[in-house]
């Protein structure tokens, strides 16, 4: 079994209610605690406006996750020692508190900070992202590559499948990019930074300070790292490759091939709001199960299977 969380977009407002009555909802009063922020709010009545804000959607959604996966892990035991664990940009946090490499207290200090060190660099130097449908990679590559010749700022921040890549930059450069795409499908993310892109350099240089302060432990599983999509499980490697992360694409094709046919991963739960990332593994790797976990109503067959539930 492979687990893996989604990142930053997959908010919604109202995403906590469904949660509330579990046990696994005292997560988000301790993030509270923590951040000293209204993350319940943030939860139950955050309009869509408040919530797409870099550092108010981060905290919000990884703490989503870890109360989803609390109530995971008591109706399907083997969720606690997953072979294997992953995440998609922001859901890397996920990752690691649920492979016991970092603790959820300071996972939670962790996201926080990253959110506001984001927030930070996207005032400073603001920039755009969008999902490119249809080309292959190489080529959107390519088109990005011809634009930075010209003095453009602009690069593939997220390989998302064969088809499906992240354009993120400076908003007239990947207008540019975009034009060279001919008629391939555009779909505009409303962010105002150009996220896993040299542009975030800055957030990363501030972000490192942090990391130095939380305890990387060696965990009971491996997490396959966004910037390498290779399974990483040793404590000290992670400090630099959260920093390289915020600057570098999440190759996620990559990441989901070395579970699947690496590792031999037969099973995907995604634990978190919405189903993105089973939709890409469908693409990626159609042989494999997938699971997801996004209502507390689905616990009580996640229970009685651990194999087949075709997403």
């Amino acid at each position: 079994m492979a687990l893996t969380f989604p990142g930053q977009g997959a908010q919604h407002p109202g995403m906590g209610r469904a949660w509330v009555a579990g046990a696994g909802w005292a997560l988000a009063e301790r993030a509270a605690e923590i951040t000293g922020r209204d993350v319940v709010d943030l939860l139950l009545h955050a309009d869509e406006t408040h919530l797409r804000r870099t550092d108010n959607s981060q905290l919000a959604t990884f703490t989503l996750e870890m109360v989803i996966f609390q109530e995971l892990s008591e109706v399907l035991p083997t969720a606690v020692h997953p072979l294997v664990c992953a995440g998609h940009s922001l859901g890397e946090y996920s990752a690691l508190v649920a492979a016991g490499i970092l603790s959820f207290d300071d996972g939670v200090r962790l996201v926080a900070a990253r959110g506001a060190a984001m927030r930070a660099a996207c005032a400073a130097e603001p920039g755009t992202m969008a999902v490119i449908l249809g080309p292959a990679v190489e080529d959107v590559e390519e088109a990005a590559a011809s634009v930075r010749a010209e003095g453009g700022r602009v690069w593939v921040a997220n390989l998302n499948s064969p088809q499906q890549s992240v354009l993120s930059g400076a908003e007239d450069d990947l207008a540019r990019c975009c034009g060279l795409l001919g008629k391939a499908k555009i779909v505009s993310i409303p962010v105002g930074g150009a996220f896993h892109t040299p542009l975030m350099t800055p957030a990363a240089e501030s972000f490192r300070q942090v990391l130095g302060t939380v305890e990387f432990r060696p965990g009971h599983a491996p997490v396959v790292a966004n910037v390498d999509a290779r399974p990483h499980q040793g404590g000290e490697e992670w400090p630099a490759l959260l920093e390289r992360q915020l600057a570098s694409p999440v190759r996620w094709t990559e990441s989901v091939r070395t579970m699947a046919d690496d590792l031999s991963c037969d099973t995907f739960v995604e634990v978190g709001p919405g189903r993105t990332l089973s939709g890409l593994a469908k693409r990626i790797s159609p042989q494999v199960d997938r699971l997801t976990v996004n209502d507390p109503e689905r616990l009580p067959a996640l229970a009685q299977t651990t194999t087949r539930d075709a997403a």
